[in-house]
C-alpha cells in the first residue's frame, strides 16, 4: 500500500513516516531536495517533485492508497509582505494542482487524497464555536484557507477527498511549542494579548493518529478539524504549560508589542478559533490526548 506525502519533510510529515510504516504502508516523501531528507524509517524513500506539476513523480499516484498534500510555505517563518503573502498562497494552490494533474493521469486513481488546510479558515470568531459546517471567516489566514481548500476541490470528483484543518500542533521537535516554552526559562512566560483566545490545539501523536485514521476508514469524505475536544483559551494553555516547566506564567505579552514586533503576522497568535473535531468524534475516533495537562506533560516531559 503505497501512501505519497507532500511536505513530508515538514514537522507533520516527519511524524506521520515511521507511524504508516510500522503499520506496513510505503511512504513516499516527495520534496524539492530529495537529498536533503534523511534518517528515514525502512519502507520509506524520498522523490523530487517541483511543487507545481506532476513531472517526475506522477506515475508513483497510479493505484496508491493515498496522497498526503501538506505542501505550502510556512505561515509563521518570515513577516507578511506582499511577496511573502503571495508565496504562502501560490506555494498551496501550486501544490494542489500539481495532485490534481497526478490523480487525472492515473489510470487507477489513488483511492484518497488527503488535502491538508488549517483552523485559520474560520477566521477570529470570538468565543463562538466552529464546527466544520461553520461558515469561512475573514482575514489573511482565512483568505489562504479558503483558496487552499477551492484549489483542491476537483479531486472530489476523481477520488475519495479528505480535508484536514488542522489546529495548533503540539510537540517539543518544532512548530509552536517551543517557542512558547522559551519565555519560561527566563521566567518570563505568561499570556499573548488579552489571553481570552482560544487555542484550537492538538498533540502530535493525536495529529498523526488521526490522518491515519482517514486513512483507513473509506467512509471518511470532507472537512474534518483536527484538534483536540478540550481547547482552552491562551492563558489557560500557557498556565499549564508553566506548570509543567515548573515556571510562573505572569508575564504577559500586550497585543500592541506582538502587534509592532510581529506586524500583521501577530494574528496567528491573537485570533481566537474555538474549532472543535466534531466529525471525528461523531464518527467514532478516539483521542489519546483530550485534555491539554496530560497532554503537555506527556511532549514536555518525554521531549516528544
Amino acid at each position: 500500500m503505497r501512501v505519497l506525502i507532500t511536505g513530508g519533510s515538514g514537522l507533520i510529515g516527519r511524524a506521520l513516516t515511521p507511524y504508516l510504516t510500522a503499520k506496513n504502508y510505503e511512504v513516499i516523501i516527495l520534496s524539492r531536495h530529495p537529498q536533503r531528507v534523511k534518517g528515514l524509517p525502512e519502507g520509506a524513500s524520498a522523490v523530487e517533485w517541483d511543487g507545481k506539476s506532476a513531472d517526475g513523480w506522477g506515475h508513483l499516484a497510479d493505484g496508491a492508497k493515498a496522497i498526503i498534500n501538506l505542501a505550502g510555505a510556512g505561515i509563521a517563518d518570515k513577516r507578511w509582505t506582499p511577496e511573502r503573502k503571495r508565496i504562502i498562497v501560490d506555494s498551496r494552490i501550486s501544490a494542489a494542482q500539481a495532485v490534481i494533474e497526478a490523480v487525472e493521469k492515473a489510470a487507477v486513481k489513488p483511492e484518497l487524497v488527503i488535502q491538508s488546510s488549517a483552523v485559520g479558515f474560520y477566521g477570529d470568531r470570538g468565543d463562538e464555536t466552529a464546527t466544520e459546517s461553520s461558515a469561512a471567516g475573514s482575514g489573511f489566514l482565512a483568505d489562504v484557507c479558503v483558496k487552499w481548500e477551492e484549489a483542491a476541490k476537483p479531486l472530489a470528483d476523481l477520488t475519495r477527498l479528505v480535508t484536514i484543518r488542522t489546529g495548533v500542533v503540539l510537540t517539543t521537535t518544532g512548530g509552536a511549542l517551543p517557542q512558547m516554552m522559551l519565555p519560561f526559562k527566563f521566567f518570563a512566560g505568561g499570556p499573548l494579548g488579552g489571553g481570552k483566545q482560544w487555542v484550537p490545539w492538538i498533540h502530535l501523536d493525536d495529529e498523526v493518529r488521526a490522518i491515519s485514521w482517514l486513512i483507513e476508514n473509506e467512509d471518511a469524505a470532507g472537512v474534518y478539524n483536527l484538534s483536540a475536544p478540550n481547547i482552552v483559551r491562551n492563558k489557560e494553555l500557557v498556565k499549564i504549560i508553566g506548570q509543567a516547566l515548573g515556571r510562573p506564567s505572569f508575564a504577559p505579552a500586550p497585543a500592541f508589542a506582538l502587534k509592532l514586533a510581529l506586524g500583521e503576522m501577530a494574528a496567528v497568535v491573537l485570533e481566537s478559533q474555538k474549532a472543535i473535531p466534531a466529525k471525528l468524534q461523531e464518527e467514532g475516533f478516539e483521542f489519546q490526548f483530550p485534555y491539554p495537562a496530560p497532554a503537555l506533560k506527556d511532549l514536555i516531559y518525554n521531549k516528544k
